[in-house]
């Protein structure tokens, strides 16, 4: 698996219904509708209103910082990454990276779980679906504005080079810093890696996997990754304070326990 890292690329250039949009708004119609997500082709549900309603929100602008200039060092070895990782379409990490951009039940609970070795769904641990659909939503109140006010363009803007998904609006039109797939696939491996702790440093590996499947895909610089896992752990530090999140995070302790009782779930690899 690639690791992606602005400071490896300086030296050597290389990455539901119910789970995100990672890189496109999470702001959609009413729950009833379903709206496309940043991975393509793929539509889901808007997921349930999150647990945070601060009143002073999250300064995520200031929280990341800007992203490297285009002419900086890092600012080259993020288009070099993704000048490199175009040579992969076709191979079995652009089929991972096109699996990995449906973050949904199909695909992001059931990857999340091979990692955990518990099924995690919304029939066998309810109460722990639902907290990482609301921490979805969360995700999207914190780096919508960081998006907003950096405006940085995607990869493939200016180009016709190959990207894992269809070259939709979203491309031209959302930010790609900071990058929303690798806030919430690192911010569930955190949750989930306090749940299942025996298997921390799998479930964490795919939480990030998620983010660097972005670089492999093309829609995303590793910059954008590394400031996205940076507002995760920021943001699940601040509902770890929140008493509605502390509750839900009791009750999905026992539906882990239980799930674990059933035994590892089916369909995994390897």
């Amino acid at each position: 698996m690639m690791r992606f890292s602005s400071l490896a690329f300086a030296s050597a250039p290389i990455s539901a219904a119910l789970l995100l949009a990672a890189c496109a708004p999470l702001s959609g119609q009413a729950p009833a509708k379903t709206y496309a997500q940043a991975g393509g082709s793929t539509t889901w549900t808007k997921p349930p209103k999150g647990y945070l309603t601060l009143a002073e929100p999250f300064d995520a602008p200031d929280i990341v910082g800007p992203p490297p200039a285009p002419n900086s060092p890092r600012g080259k070895a993020d288009r070099a990454a993704y000048d490199d990782t175009r040579k992969l379409a076709g191979t079995p990490a652009w089929d991972k990276a096109i699996a990995d951009a449906d973050l949904s039940g199909a695909g992001g609970f059931k990857s999340f779980s091979c990692a955990a070795k518990v099924t995690i769904s919304p029939e066998k641990t309810p109460t722990l679906a639902n907290l990482l659909l609301r921490m979805t939503d969360d995700a999207g109140t914190i780096y919508r504005p960081a998006k907003q006010a950096f405006s940085r363009p995607r990869p493939p803007v200016g180009n016709s080079k190959p990207i894992c998904v269809p070259r939709e609006k979203w491309i031209e039109t959302e930010g790609s810093y900071p990058s929303g797939h690798a806030l919430i696939g690192w911010s569930w491996g955190l949750v989930l890696a306090e749940l299942v702790p025996d298997r921390a440093a799998q479930i964490t590996a795919r939480g990030r996997e998620f983010g660097d499947s972005r670089v492999i895909c093309g829609v995303h610089f590793p910059s954008d990754l590394e400031a996205g896992r940076l507002l995760g752990g920021v943001m699940v530090s601040r509902l770890h304070a929140d008493p509605a999140f502390a509750a839900d995070l009791e009750k999905a302790k026992a539906e882990i326990a239980a799930s674990q009782a059933e035994g590892p779930p089916t369909g995994c690899d390897g």
